[in-house]
């Protein structure tokens, strides 16, 4: 008699940080790209989450991004981390324009007693997937970045938290009567993220 063996997918504390920190890494460059903060031609197409995503090739923001990402990882894997935000900002007056907000909700329980979940890889990949075309499709609900553009990245951690000498303390640049839109959210069982991108609103736009 044929036998069928069922597997779950075992999702741990570990393995959680990774795909939220890797998953940062991959929405900041989508983000980059499609509001235009790099030219086009730096970004190299890949493939992941099971859709075509652009890598920067510029290696001092590739070198950013992943020294981000591996901190991120480390705070998460601690329970430590609170919210990331991916802020844009003009160039010339440091002006925030939009700030893309990640809010991470940990489930404590497996932070202190080791516990692991279940949750298939598909279907967090699914999640992931609708966060990533959301992303992709901003260009239709933001206004156009017409001015040469920068950006930076913040962290929100426990107080506890003593930060690398690479981080520095900052002003968590807010936007003064800014539109939001909710984005979608993914949940590992163990790292739940919700995605929201604020940005300035010109009334003159409307004229």
């Amino acid at each position: 008699m044929a036998s069928r063996t069922a597997t779950k997918d075992i999702i741990t504390l570990r393995g959680s940080a990774a795909i939220v920190s890797e998953f940062f890494g991959y929405a900041a460059n989508s983000i980059l790209y499609n509001r235009g903060v790099y030219p086009e031609e730096s970004f190299a197409k890949v493939k992941k989450y099971g859709l075509p995503m652009l890598l920067t090739q510029d290696e001092g923001v590739k070198s950013f991004i992943t020294n981000i990402t591996a901190q991120l990882s480390e705070w998460l894997e601690a329970g430590k981390l609170q919210r990331v935000v991916l802020v844009i900002m003009q160039k010339s007056t440091s002006e925030v324009l939009e700030r893309w907000n990640f809010s991470i909700e940990t489930d404590s329980e497996v932070v202190e007693k080791g516990v692991s979940r279940e949750k298939s890889d598909k279907e967090i990949m699914r999640e992931i997937q609708a966060i990533m075309r959301q992303i992709a499709s901003s260009i239709t609900y933001l206004p156009c970045l017409d001015e040469p553009c920068v950006f930076d990245v913040l962290a929100y951690t426990d107080q506890d938290v003593v930060a690398p000498f690479t981080w520095i303390e900052s002003d968590p640049k807010l936007i003064s009567n800014p539109q939001m839109v909710k984005l979608h959210s993914f949940d590992t069982k163990i790292h739940k993220v919700d995605t929201l991108v604020s940005y300035k609103y010109d009334d003159e736009d409307e004229e």
